[in-house]
């Protein structure tokens, strides 16, 4: 994979956030000082934190510069900024044209918005992502079934494996029972309860 998709989808499997919270990350919701990412309004409707993953930090600086770029040409041309719930209009007033509440991974053309009509730019679209991860599991003739949620569960599995609680990982994937995060201790349930063959061995 490579730009903006092979970016999002770094930060997947680094962070265990799922693709559409990803995609509605706003540039403020990376806090780079405190290296966690602020998951805002997630399936629970509840905010939590995740890990913010060192080896996309560098990737993710150059990628914003350019958002910046296009944010300064929206506001030079008038147009107006990225959609904002209702209820977060009213309380934050012209909000929508801060550079901190703009997209992280805005697209780069605007289109218009179907419900006001208003040109404005978009985030990416899931299906973008979904797409691209497709195309590069087929082309590395991967066989397993692979999809997005796929570096979810890979995190999630991974921090089992390495000793992590599950409380832990149930608050980090936002999980609101931790009988849906028990799935992932299943990796400890290796087959032949983990011996080595004495075939192999020898």
């Amino acid at each position: 994979m490579s730009g903006t998709s092979r970016l999002i989808a770094t930060l997947l499997y680094g962070s265990g956030m799922r693709l559409l919270e990803c995609v509605r990350l706003r540039v403020k919701d990376l806090d780079f000082a405190r290296n966690f990412i602020v998951v805002r309004d997630a399936k629970n409707q509840k905010d939590r934190l995740v890990p913010f993953p060192m080896v996309v930090r560098a990737p993710l600086v150059t990628w914003l510069a350019g958002v910046r770029r296009w944010y300064d040409a929206d506001r030079a041309a008038g147009i107006p900024g990225p959609f904002l719930p209702e209820a977060l209009a009213r309380k934050f007033p012209g909000a929508e044209t801060e550079w901190g509440w703009q997209w992280a991974f805005p697209l780069p053309n605007l289109s218009r918005d179907p419900v006001t009509g208003t040109l404005r730019r978009h985030h990416q679209h899931e299906r973008t992502i979904q797409r691209a991860v497709h195309d590069a599991v087929h082309r590395a003739a991967i066989r397993k079934p692979v999809s997005c949620h796929t570096f979810r569960h890979s995190f999630a599995t991974q921090l089992i494996e390495d000793g992590y609680d599950i409380r832990t990982v149930q608050e980090l994937l936002g999980h609101s029972s931790v009988t849906t995060t028990m799935i992932y201790t299943h990796v400890l349930n290796r087959g032949g309860r983990g011996v080595v063959n004495p075939l192999d061995r020898a």
